[in-house]
């Protein structure tokens, strides 16, 4: 997988647009990484609750961990992202299911978002306090689960990120996350974007991220200068002119916000992968929950005029049964 040079291309090629995740190698500076850009799929997620904004915007950042992180794997399975804190969003659960299905939900205290938005206390770090924060790599039935978790020390997610691959992957890692409302022409509402970005030094010997990106052990990079500190400091020092204004500028695609960063640096991108909101519910997982967690006399009490309603935490979906269906041993 050799990937393309943006500068060799001269971005004469198809832009990959929204709903991606596009892999990168920076090659003279032995980094690696990718770009995110969610619209239809974000908005999707978010809308599916009457989240205040404040909310949406810290789900959208979690969203886009998850597909920072979890599209990079090579497996059919499951990443899953969650943070329990003790803020006024105190849980966050975020599920990709490979290889581009993305599904969220947040849970927050009304009242305490409300002050915070008298008090103007809506950044994230804010909203989300101090707890932890799990991610977990499950690759289906008969295999065990990976997961790390770490500190959310009042800092915010990208700063999680920062200490989860910094001491459980030993990878230095820079993520930047921005969520935004952008104005649509022709659409009295709004629409909620999310743009994101991750990039790690590739180490010569030692750990690993919890998923590969591509491109870390593809033979045409030859000797990588990975082992100067340097390298680093400068990748970094590029990756702190991005903004989250170019992070979610709908005319600037992955593509043109890379070469514009990392033009004179060897910039190599790799095929962009697709993401979608999708949720994994469906009426017959819903009901074999039902008939293999609940006794008759539960699935009876559970009924409201003669029914019962699941509503999908996730996609908000309802599902409707009737407490006799159920076959009892």
């Amino acid at each position: 997988m050799s990937g393309v040079s943006l500068k060799e291309l001269g971005l004469d090629r198809e832009e990959s647009g929204d709903d991606v995740a596009v892999p990168f190698t920076l090659d003279r500076l032995g980094c690696r990484g990718r770009a995110v850009r969610l619209s239809d799929a974000f908005h999707q997620i978010v809308t599916a609750h009457k989240y205040p904004a404040p909310v949406a915007r810290v789900l959208g950042e979690a969203v886009l961990l998850a597909a920072l992180v979890g599209s990079s794997l090579k497996f059919e399975g499951r990443f899953i992202l969650q943070s329990q804190t003790d803020g006024p969003v105190n849980m966050i659960v975020v599920d990709l299911e490979a290889p581009d299905g993305l599904r969220g939900y947040a849970r927050f205290d009304a009242n305490a978002i409300e002050k915070a938005i008298q008090e103007k206390q809506t950044d994230t770090a804010s909203l989300l306090g101090s707890g932890s924060l799990a991610m977990t790599i499950d690759q289906g039935p008969n295999t065990e689960r990976y997961q790390g978790i770490v500190e959310i020390d009042g800092n915010g997610l990208a700063t999680a990120a920062h200490h989860y691959f910094g001491q459980s992957e030993q990878i230095l890692t820079a993520v930047r996350l921005a969520v935004a409302e952008h104005s649509v022409k022709g659409s009295a509402a709004p629409r909620w974007r999310a743009g994101g970005m991750m990039v790690q030094f590739v180490p010569q010997t030692g750990g690993q991220p919890v998923a590969d990106l591509p491109g870390g052990d593809d033979p045409e990079l030859g000797e990588r200068p990975i082992s100067d500190p340097d390298n680093w400091v400068e990748a970094k020092s590029l990756f702190s002119t991005l903004s989250d204004a170019e992070l979610v500028d709908p005319e600037l695609s992955a593509e043109k916000l890379l070469f514009r960063l990392f033009n004179e640096k060897g910039v190599r991108v790799f095929e962009p992968l697709a993401l979608m909101a999708r949720c994994s519910c469906s009426a017959d997982r819903t009901e074999a929950m039902l008939a293999a967690n609940f006794t008759d006399k539960e699935r009876h009490d559970m009924a409201v005029d003669g029914e019962i309603e699941v509503v999908c935490e996730f996609c908000s979906a309802a599902y409707y049964f009737n407490p006799n269906q159920f076959q009892v041993d």
